[in-house]
Parts: structure tokens; C-alpha cells; sequence
């Protein structure tokens, strides 16, 4: 099957510049309601590598995220958000980016065309066959992914990909490829609009889920969360007041005690 490679397609607008803002907005937004359809489209094979990566999680493993430009920033976003979210130690959720953390703000010139970094990044983590390996290109084409994925391939280790092309180096390299083709960008080639957006949201159901199954969430709660400001500590001692029906104070003072909200209720159920 032929590799079709729609992220770099003409727009379907033309003339960008004669448009008034008001145009501009609608044009793209029209744009971006296509993106949740496309990614509906994808759901089995999402779930396909959400259940790979329950298992390998539930054996000690870990998520490795892999991009580089937008898709390696977005990669580093839902890995760095996992902590807090979830109450999880950082190095459970990884997020590399060609170029290093450099490459998170500016942009790091053919970093993406290493052949051979990628793998040598993840040896830095000393990467097993226990772990999952996620690459994360909108062309399917990155030499830094698709190299450290067929690296990966060969000591046994799981990888999956998020990709908006069809049949892409990717994701003939991946064992768990999720394509989400949401076709030419408003801006030509502009990847990181609604390729990107379509990897933000692949990205928040494989963490999200991940971490449900794992437990992380009561009910509809983040139980595990980190209270790191004012703003959640607040959110946890209203969680305890919805639980276990009693004042801000009192949840306040149990909060303050066993440290999490999951501690209190687990305390208030006689450590069930």
C-alpha cells in the first residue's frame, strides 16, 4: 500500500492573507472539528496499544515517549503532566525530544535526522523489554523515531507510534501504529495545527487511561494527585468533603494528616 502523505498536501484555502481575522478564526476552526473525528476513527488501534501498555506498566515498565519539533514537545507535556495528575514518580512517564531539552523551546537544526540518537537517548534510561517505546511523528518520516523504534524492535521491546499519514515509514515500523489522517493543514505543512492537536488528544487518552487502569483515579476522582499549590489542596479537601460527608475544616485537618486524599479515604474506610 502506498505511503500517502496528506500532512504535506496543499491547503484547501488559498490567499490566506486577504482574509480578515474573523475568516481566519472560522476557516480554522471549521478545520479543527474535524480532528476529534478523525481520532474516532483510530479508537481500536488506541486501544490496542493502551492495553500493551497497561500490561508492561503492571510489570514495572514504563512509557517512552519519542518525537521531535511539535511532536516531541507534546510528547514531553503529557510525560511532565503524569506526576502531578496522577501521583506518579516521573520516571514512570518519560518524554524525549530530539535536539535534548534544548529542542523545548528552540528549535535544534537536523537533530531530528539522527539515525542514531534516538536509540542512544534511550539507553540513557537504560530502556527494557519491560518498557513501551511511543514515537510520535506527524510525517511518519522522522529518521530520530523510526531508527530508535527499529532499535527497539529488535531487543524485543513494545512500540507504538501516533502518526497523521497513511502508511508512513512509522508506522510500518511500529508494532502498535496509530494513524489519525486528518488531511492538508489550513496553513500547507503546518503540522503542528491539526496534526498536532490530533496527537494532544491520542496522547491525553493513553496516559489517562493508562493511569485509570492503573488505579490512579476513584470513581471520577484524582485521588493521587500532588499538592503542589494553594488551588489543589483546595480541589483535595473538597474531594474529601464530597466523600466523606463532613465540613471544609474537618477535611481540611484529615488532609493535613495523611498527606493525599487517597490516604484519608483509605483511613476513613479502615484501610480499604
Amino acid at each position: 500500500m502506498d505511503f500517502i502523505k496528506t500532512t504535506e498536501a496543499d491547503s484547501k484555502y488559498n490567499n490566506l492573507e486577504s482574509m480578515s481575522v474573523s475568516d481566519l478564526l472560522v476557516n480554522i476552526n471549521n478545520e479543527d472539528k474535524t480532528v476529534p473525528l478523525a481520532v474516532e476513527k483510530a479508537l481500536p488501534n488506541i486501544e490496542a496499544l493502551i492495553e500493551q501498555t497497561v500490561a508492561k506498566l503492571k510489570e514495572g515498565g514504563r512509557i517512552f515517549y519519542m518525537g521531535a519539533g511539535t511532536s516531541g514537545r507534546l510528547g514531553v507535556l503529557d510525560a511532565s503532566e503524569c506526576p502531578p495528575t496522577f501521583g506518579v514518580p516521573s520516571s514512570l512517564v518519560v518524554g524525549i525530544i530530539a535536539g535534548g531539552d534544548k529542542a523545548i523551546r528552540d528549535a535544534v537544526e537536523f537533530a531530528e535526522d539522527s539515525t542514531t540518537q534516538g536509540w542512544n537517548d534511550l539507553l540513557m534510561y537504560n530502556v527494557s523489554t519491560k518498557d513501551v517505546v511511543i514515537g510520535i511523528a506527524a510525517s511518519g518520516t522522522t529518521p530520530y523515531v523510526i531508527a530508535a523504534l527499529e532499535m527497539c524492535n529488535s531487543k524485543g521491546i513494545v512500540t507504538g507510534c501516533i502518526t497523521c499519514n497513511h502508511n508512513s515509514p512509522l508506522s510500518q515500523t511500529a508494532q502498535f501504529p496509530i494513524e489519525i489522517i486528518v488531511g492538508p493543514e489550513f496553513v500547507t505543512g503546518s503540522s503542528r495545527m491539526k496534526a498536532g492537536t490530533a496527537q494532544k488528544l491520542v496522547l491525553n487518552m493513553i496516559s489517562t487511561a493508562t493511569m485509570i487502569q492503573l488505579g490512579k483515579i476513584k470513581g471520577n476522582k484524582m485521588v493521587d494527585m500532588q499538592l503542589s499549590n494553594d488551588k489543589l489542596v483546595d480541589r483535595g479537601i473538597k474531594m474529601i468533603m464530597s466523600e466523606l460527608n463532613i465540613s471544609y475544616n474537618d477535611a481540611e485537618i484529615l488532609l493535613q494528616e495523611y498527606k493525599s486524599v487517597r490516604n484519608v479515604l483509605k483511613h476513613a474506610n479502615n484501610g480499604n
